[in-house]
């Protein structure tokens, strides 16, 4: 699912495709976009965006007279953006904006699952909190003001989730942040940050005498949580420029190397009380929900000792293997698949003892004989 990093990408890729153009005419909608019709028309008129947490927003300015359009964006699992041909579009492209060179271009408004939607207006959701990258300093503020809150009650595994005060951590940041901190994910939230906040109380005191120049150095050594809710983000929009550019298709694969937890072989998972999975080392904390064993995503077995070593791993590289007849299921379709099914398969697989050879044509001879025997007022076989 694209978060706070995937929106500031696709604005950036946006605003560096389609600085230079000009589009034109009306924005074309799917029949079934998740969005309203956008009544705007104009025959010169640029595009630019910004983002902020998990949504972007566009705004349509004509070159000459006329009012401005904005829409505001929300990815769900699968939005992106993309500049191709207007007389080759992509599938799922659900809304289009239209160059006016000819032959024309369009930017679309991709999203193959359909969870992302777009609204009319500049207006930003009213309960989202201020940006984890763009406004940090606030972001920060409206986190350590309201410790009281309720939300804080919840694992802090849950609370990096809520966009009410971590505007843009999602399920993939929450991971990482929470992997280098070597923080429990289910320890109590504010239990986190009210221990965070009384070492930043220590730190002041004990810097106060360092030039800005030392105390912005051991913050780059030593980062809080809500520091890295800013760092770790601003280290994907930094290496993963073209992450959205449809002409750059390694750059996936360069982020599942970036990533140290989230889906990583070694690394442990549990499902949060919301369903959703989450990924760590170590032990789980206090607040684990009850009745869940934490399963292990399974490293690949290396045959050639010359192979990479996990610090330089390939994402190839990081598969499972496939067996002859079907591929088995990856770590993250187990983590996030029903446990029950699952449970009781495993546990016939390995309480029905193997047949051997001798024993095979014996009970299918019994079988045969079992009607006869009936027939003739025999009893039934035990």
């Amino acid at each position: 699912m694209p978060e706070c990093p995937e929106l500031h990408l696709a604005g950036r890729y946006i605003n560096e495709a389609c600085g230079g153009l000009v589009f034109s005419g009306g924005v074309e909608r799917s029949a079934v976009g998740r969005g309203p019709e956008v009544p705007f028309r104009s025959e010169a008129y640029r595009i630019s965006a910004t983002a902020r947490g998990k949504e972007l927003r566009l705004t349509l300015a004509p070159l000459g007279s006329g009012a401005t359009q904005d829409l505001v964006f929300r990815f769900g699992m699968s939005g992106s953006f993309r500049l191709c041909s207007a007389a080759e579009l992509p599938r799922h492209a659900h809304l289009r904006f239209l160059t006016s060179e000819s032959p024309p271009r369009a930017l679309c408004f991709v999203d193959v699952r359909r969870f992302g939607s777009w609204r009319l207006g500049d207006a930003w959701q009213l309960d989202r909190g201020p940006c984890v990258v763009s406004e940090y300093q606030a972001f920060r503020e409206n986190v350590m003001k309201n410790l009281d809150d309720k939300a804080f009650d919840k694992p802090i595994c849950e609370a990096l989730l809520n966009q009410k005060f971590f505007n843009g951590i999602g399920n993939y940041l929450r991971a990482e942040i929470l992997y280098r901190l070597k923080i429990p994910p289910f320890e109590k939230a504010r239990t986190v940050l009210e221990a965070m906040k009384d070492q930043e109380q220590t730190r002041r005191k004990k810097n106060s005498s360092l030039t800005l120049s030392k105390k912005l150095k051991q913050m780059r050594n030593n980062p809080d949580l809500l520091e890295l809710c800013h760092a770790v983000p601003m280290e994907v929009i930094a290496t993963e420029k073209n992450l959205l550019d449809p002409d750059h298709s390694d750059n996936y694969a360069a982020f599942k190397n970036w990533l140290q937890c989230y889906l990583v072989p070694g690394m442990s998972s549990l499902r949060d009380h919301n369903g959703r999975t989450i990924w760590f080392q170590g032990e789980p904390g206090p607040m684990a929900p009850k009745g869940q064993r934490s399963r292990k995503k399974r490293a690949q077995l290396k045959a050639d000792p010359e192979a990479l070593t996990p610090e330089v791993t390939t994402r190839a590289s990081k598969r499972r293997p496939k067996t002859a007849e079907k591929p088995p299921e990856s770590a993250e379709e187990v983590a996030d698949g029903p446990r029950k099914g699952r449970a009781r398969g495993r546990k016939k697989a390995t309480a029905a003892p193997a047949l051997s050879q001798a024993e095979v044509p014996v009970k299918a001879k019994r079988s045969r004989q079992t009607p006869a025997r009936r027939r003739r007022g025999a009893a039934p076989a035990v």
